[in-house]
């Protein structure tokens, strides 16, 4: 039988929860490079140097703000294709998920997904389990896109070794039975995403559109057409 934590547990729970709450406010009001241990402290009435008995380091803050909003995001992508049923439905479902939760979280995104501050840096290097937040979003995807590639009978090996060599850490990192001409397919989606989203998050549509929809909707109906065809000879 677990034994219940004990109060003092209980409030130093509440308190890296406060920590990490504190840490993304200032990320919302003020973007990623706003965190900071004396800003938190001040937002908390607590010394920054107290902040250490709780997290070692800022970086160390920063990597389980990160950690939290990579599991908030699963939660909207895997939410958003539990609504429909059949691999390429989620995976249109998904990527509009995706693109709704990043539209409605500006900061948090270029936060996860802009230019790297102190503690995203190591959080990506340390993306080499299954387990890592970063790779648990990305099997979301993966799970549904290998299902089709498999299906359609696409090839299961890439034509370059030098791609070959290149995504061993890929397919090392996730534990389904992905191919690596799965793999690297997987990863020109998620560019293709990613760019579209960034650039419609980052406000470099502007120029050309008032409303970003329409485009994102023809990408992702070309993405699954491009698919369904399989790698070019």
């Amino acid at each position: 039988m677990t034994e219940a934590p004990t109060r003092r547990e209980r409030l130093r729970t509440a308190t890296l929860a406060e920590i990490k709450q504190a840490a993304r406010q200032l990320v919302v009001r003020h973007g990623p490079t706003a965190i900071s241990l004396r800003a938190i402290g001040r937002e908390l009435g607590m010394s920054a140097p107290a902040l250490y008995r709780y997290f070692p380091s800022l970086e160390a803050l920063v990597m389980a703000v990160c950690s939290d909003v990579y599991d908030e995001l699963r939660d909207a992508v895997t939410a958003a294709g539990q609504a429909t049923t059949g691999p390429a439905e989620q995976l249109l479902a998904m990527a509009r998920g995706f693109r709704a939760w990043s539209v409605a979280h500006p900061q948090e995104f270029a936060l996860l997904f802009g230019t790297p501050v102190p503690g995203v840096v190591e959080l990506e290097e340390d993306c080499v389990s299954p387990d890592h937040p970063a790779a648990r979003v990305g099997a979301v995807f993966l799970k549904p896109f290998a299902l089709i590639w498999h299906q359609l009978g696409h090839p299961a090996e890439v034509d370059d070794p030098t791609n070959a060599e290149q995504l061993a850490r890929a397919l090392a990192v996730h534990d389904e039975a992905v191919t690596p001409a799965c793999m690297y397919a997987f990863l020109g989606a998620w560019t293709r995403l990613y760019g579209m989203v960034a650039l419609e998050v980052f406000g470099h549509l502007r120029w050309a559109l008032t409303d970003v929809e329409p485009l994102f909707e023809a990408e992702i109906a070309a993405f699954v057409s491009a698919l369904a065809s399989g790698p070019a000879e």
